[in-house]
């Protein structure tokens, strides 16, 4: 019998994210830290918008680009809160998350053997859904001693006649490490000298706690050549709703649409409608988690500082990356051992890339009680590597 697996794909790993998550699930007063998942319900609003879609039997399929009242409120939103505009009828496509914007970007870009520019640590997916889609990944390795920050000479250093995309991850999972706008002017020259198109990683764009976040789109020329994406996973806490969007050149645009009409149809309705009312009205609900995220953060902070254990200060999204170097262990090993001794799950760094090691990504996306049990479990497990 023949061989019915891809190569392709048996040649990549599962997620190392997952891996973790899986086992700590069957360990009893185990305490997770690992997924990037809100500990928030999602607001009652945005619930009663869904459940009210259910009664008024809004159950049938949308148009494959999306229910035209979301993409204007996607529209609005844009403008609210970067200054820029997208057409909702040929400009915007609502995908199943923000992942699926990001795999079917890819696939609508890329021919065999283009070359993706890929920094990391970052986002597991980038790396498998290059290769899936043919392209070849080239990785960028972001630095501690640079704050994690993509810099336009790594860029340069990189680049060939292949180069065709970019892939800008930021705000950053795992580092919280952040782009402003004059840094991203900077690389936004070398995408327009080199022809470079970006797929622009947005999803933590509204949990950024040192000013506004800033987007590649808002730069002078970069708008016709970059895919935005973003979704309602992280910001509304609406990870099981499974809604995000992309938005883009229309030419773009249309042929993810085309691979989205044949692979999906559409994303949930459901979903999507109470994601109309998210838009509308949640800018508070928002801002309040924020909050909540930035006093977690700041504990984590200090705790690790405590600790003696480096650690980076995130400036966005929800997570702290400590090192773990001076334990003279892989990060495979920390994380393994910790959640071997006291039961706590975290994500060694090199599930983002073989430049987290030395790193492991901890979550601050759980509650403030279960963050003080977690860093005590953690401070005995160092205590006793001493």
């Amino acid at each position: 019998m023949r061989n019915p697996l891809s190569k392709t794909i048996t040649s990549i790993k599962p997620s190392g994210i997952r891996k973790f998550f899986d086992i700590v699930n069957t360990m009893e007063d185990a305490i997770s830290l690992g997924v990037g998942e809100p500990d928030f319900d999602t607001p009652y609003f945005i619930r009663d918008a869904g459940i009210y879609s259910l009664e008024k039997g809004r159950t049938f399929y949308t148009s494959n680009s999306g229910l035209m009242e979301l993409r204007e409120e996607i529209r609005k939103y844009l403008i609210r809160k970067i200054n820029v505009e997208y057409n909702p009828k040929d400009e915007m496509i609502i995908t199943v998350g923000g992942s699926e914007g990001i795999d079917i970007a890819l696939r609508a870009m890329l021919d065999a053997g283009d070359e993706v520019l890929i920094p990391q640590p970052s986002y597991v997916s980038y790396e498998p859904c290059t290769i899936l889609a043919g392209g070849k990944p080239v990785i960028i390795e972001l630095k501690a001693e640079d704050g994690f920050k993509l810099k336009a000479s790594q860029i340069l250093e990189k680049v060939t006649d292949k180069t065709k995309i970019l892939i800008l991850p930021f705000p950053n999972n795992p580092t919280g490490s952040i782009l402003n706008i004059n840094e991203l002017k900077e690389i936004a020259k070398v995408c327009i000298e080199k022809d470079l198109y970006v797929i622009s990683d947005e999803i933590y764009c509204e949990l950024t706690y040192e000013g506004e976040h800033a987007s590649i789109v808002q730069v002078e020329g970069m708008k016709e050549r970059t895919i935005l994406i973003n979704g309602f996973s992280k910001s509304y806490a609406m990870t099981g709703w499974r809604l995000g969007y992309a938005t883009g050149p229309k030419e773009i645009i249309a042929q993810m649409t085309k691979i989205h009409q044949y692979a999906i149809m559409c994303a949930p309705t459901t979903s999507q409608y109470a994601a109309v009312e998210a838009l509308a009205h949640g800018d508070d609900d928002v801002a309040k988690m924020r909050e909540s995220y930035n006093q977690r953060r700041r504990f984590l902070l200090h705790k690790f500082d405590e600790l003696g254990m480096t650690c980076f200060e995130p400036q966005g999204a929800f997570y702290v990356f400590p090192s773990i170097k001076s334990f003279n262990m892989t990060s495979e090993e920390f994380a393994t051992r910790l959640l071997e001794e006291q039961k706590i799950a975290i994500v060694p760094g090199t599930a983002f890339g073989a430049s987290g090691e030395g790193y492991v990504r901890v979550s601050y996306a759980y509650s403030m009680e279960r963050l003080k049990e977690a860093i005590s479990r953690i401070e005995k497990f160092v205590r006793s590597l001493s």
